[in-house]
């Protein structure tokens, strides 16, 4: 399934719509206001959430957990590389690996060594917006989250 998020440009908090390859609203994400570290939550259009993902704070690298129902399903951290970004994610959902290019606008999204996602963000935009290519056989709102998490570290804009 394909999917399109875009960011909202006039919002005080983090705030994206997320659309399937028909154009049709699927899923919300908004983030908590006035609050230290990134903490956001992924529903349905009903709000019913999904998933809820929160910065880990005071690591030398980028670190994120991420949450449904309240109990931790995934940890998100950040390899050191030099050029390449680079994530190793441990999830209940299986072992996930990200690699993205040079400048943090094209991203794969492995699963055990397979390709589960592909995404890419758009040069020419006013608000960020990314195209992502999810398998079939993949849970699409968990990897829906991982994009999101790949955009607060890239191109949040409140740094």
């Amino acid at each position: 399934m394909k999917y399109l998020i875009r960011q909202k440009i006039f919002s005080f908090r983090d705030s994206f719509t997320i659309k399937n390859e028909f154009n049709e609203d699927c899923f919300k994400v908004y983030g908590k206001i006035l609050t230290i570290g990134n903490k956001l939550f992924l529903t349905d259009m009903h709000d019913r959430e999904l998933f809820y993902i929160e910065q880990r704070l005071l690591r030398f690298l980028p670190e994120y957990t991420i949450y449904q129902n309240g109990v931790e399903v995934a940890t998100v951290k950040k390899r050191f590389t030099l050029m390449r970004p680079s994530f190793d994610i441990t999830s209940s959902f299986g072992y996930f690996h990200i690699d993205g290019n040079f400048l943090a606008y094209d991203f794969t999204i492995f699963k055990d060594g397979t390709p589960a996602a592909v995404v890419s963000k758009k040069w020419f935009s006013l608000s960020d917006t990314y195209g992502v290519s999810v398998s079939d056989n993949e849970n699409q709102a968990f990897i829906l989250a991982l994009v999101i998490v790949l955009d607060q570290i890239y191109h949040d804009g409140k740094k």
